[in-house]
């Protein structure tokens, strides 16, 4: 019997490597994005709607109304976002181990799948049958590869739901809170609210498309225009309800 590695030449060492790519499996980034722009925005909308409904003298509903929101969005994104990427690491683990009652009652032709897997990504086929034997060797080993290249699941790196949660609650939290904060330190004009709100979402929309391939200032004014209008929209609702049942 002849070692799978006969005739492979080994690889040379590779070069230092300069750049480091940051954790975007760990469950945090999409919560705490979406959560920030989602507070900001259905905050600032439903501030400026309380608004629209309520006297210019009268911001003891706004305020409330911005605590509310604040609060009830936040444990909902967290309970949400929990549920959410508990479920779906959860789905992928009973992925995980159908794959690996295959690999434990049919090796051959797993083995064989595996290998076929490699040609198709362009591995010489002698090479591919021989790098899918070498991974069977370890049955466990063998079922992280097949999660990988099957269903792109990596078991050692799913995502946490107790930090999705925990992230979606903060940064929710922290934009809701742009809306609300000068109504807390006493300012009762909704203008100090709206800019600031405005400058929060082009702000939010900016750091985003340090992640994405767009310029800082089309996601800017891309999230001031959706979050403007929204508040907008929301003020002109609250202040006809206003008018009808004042």
């Amino acid at each position: 019997m002849t070692d799978a590695t006969e005739g492979i030449e080994p690889l040379p060492a590779p070069d230092h490597v300069d750049h480091e790519h940051p954790d975007v499996t760990g469950g945090w980034l999409r919560p705490a994005v979406f959560g920030a722009m989602d507070g900001l925005v259905s905050n600032f909308a439903l501030i400026m709607g309380v608004v629209g409904g309520s006297s210019a003298n009268d911001t003891k509903p706004v305020v409330l109304a911005g605590l509310a929101g604040l609060a009830a969005g936040s444990f909902s994104m967290a309970a949400g976002e929990y549920t959410s990427v508990a479920s779906q690491s959860e789905f992928a683990l009973a992925q995980v181990d159908i794959e690996r009652d295959e690999i434990l009652h049919n090796e051959p032709a797993e083995e064989a799948e595996l290998a076929a897997m490699f040609v198709e990504k362009g591995v010489d086929e002698d090479v591919a049958r021989q790098v899918a034997t070498q991974i069977h060797r370890d049955p466990e080993n063998a079922v992280r590869v097949h999660a990988r290249e099957e269903f792109g699941v990596d078991t050692d790196d799913l995502a946490s739901p107790v930090l999705a949660a925990a992230s979606s609650f903060i940064a929710f939290a922290l934009g809701a809170t742009i809306p609300l904060f000068p109504y807390l330190i006493g300012i009762e004009s909704p203008w100090t609210a709206i800019v600031l709100s405005l400058i929060g979402l082009f702000a939010c929309g900016a750091v985003v498309t340090r992640i994405t391939a767009r310029s800082w200032w089309f996601g800017g004014l891309r999230q001031l225009v959706l979050g403007g209008a929204a508040a907008g929209l929301t003020y002109l609702v609250g202040h006809a309800v206003g008018g009808v049942i004042g």
